[in-house]
């Protein structure tokens, strides 16, 4: 009668929610670079791209890592690391270019490393009890 609750926030999830994320995020900046540089208000569009291109290789391996069984938390561990990598490098980023781009494109890199950041909380959260 009783049904157990599933387990809604696992590692494999946030996983897969990360490497979703990060897969649609990289697919956009590969499909429309120009949009975004018009939105940072840039005229090179060559970041967006490689960032892009970034983005759709980290998503790769975040979801063959997700899909692994069971989850190999080396990898987990990896993973959070270069989230963490990837909110330190926007904070600095943001420090070192908020002039010469528009504020939009400040707003967007800082709300994209609070998504990072909340998913490498959610990791290492689901890690620990793991």
């Amino acid at each position: 009668m009783w049904k157990q609750k599933p387990k809604a926030m696992t590692l494999k999830n946030v996983l897969l929610i990360n490497g979703i994320s990060s897969g649609i995020t990289g697919c956009l900046l590969v499909a429309m670079p120009a949009f975004f540089a018009n939105l940072f208000a840039v005229s090179n569009t060559t970041p967006f791209s490689e960032v892009g291109i970034f983005l759709v290789l980290f998503a790769l391996f975040v979801l063959i890592a997700a899909f692994r069984n069971p989850v190999q938390k080396s990898w987990a561990r990896l993973i959070t690391g270069l989230d963490i990598t990837w909110v330190i490098a926007s904070v600095v980023l943001v420090a070192i270019v908020f002039s010469s781009i528009s504020v939009i494109g400040s707003v967007l890199i800082v709300g994209v490393a609070a998504w990072v950041g909340l998913m490498a909380f959610l990791q290492g959260k689901t890690l620990r009890n793991a």
